[in-house]
C-alpha cells in the first residue's frame, strides 16, 4: 500500500536524478537515462495506486476515462464509440521508449471528445 509520503520521495527522486542529468557535462546521451526512466515509472505507479486506492481525488477527465474504460474495455486506437450522446476517440501514444528508441516498452491511453 502507497503513502502520499512514498509518491513525494518518488519525485524528489526522480527531480535528483533530472539535476544530475542537467548538470552532466559528458558526452554521453545515455548518462543517468535509464535511472531517470525508472524513477518516472515509478512516480506514475505509485500516482495511480493512490488514485486506485482512493487517497488522490480523480480528475473529471480521469472518472470519464474510467467510465468510457469500463464501458468499452476493447477499443482500438483511432476507434470512435458513443456515449451519453457524446463521441470519444480512443488514443494511445508511446509513454517509455527503449534505450535504441525504436521499441515502446510503456503505451499511455486516454479518450479524446470528437468534435462533431
Amino acid at each position: 500500500m502507497c503513502t502520499v509520503d512514498d509518491l513525494q520521495e518518488a519525485k524528489a527522486d526522480l527531480a535528483r536524478w533530472n539535476e544530475r542529468w542537467a548538470n552532466y557535462s559528458g558526452n554521453n546521451p545515455d548518462k543517468y537515462q535509464a535511472d531517470i526512466k525508472a524513477a518516472a515509472r515509478k512516480v506514475r505507479a505509485i500516482e495511480q495506486a493512490l488514485k486506485d486506492q482512493g487517497v488522490l481525488p480523480l480528475t473529471e477527465k480521469e472518472v470519464l476515462e474510467k467510465k468510457l474504460d469500463a464501458e468499452f474495455p476493447d477499443a482500438r486506437s483511432k476507434e470512435v464509440v458513443e456515449y451519453k450522446g457524446k463521441k470519444y476517440r480512443r488514443r494511445f501514444w508511446p509513454l517509455e521508449r527503449s534505450s535504441s528508441g525504436k521499441t515502446v516498452t510503456e503505451w499511455g491511453k486516454s479518450w479524446e471528445l470528437v468534435k462533431q
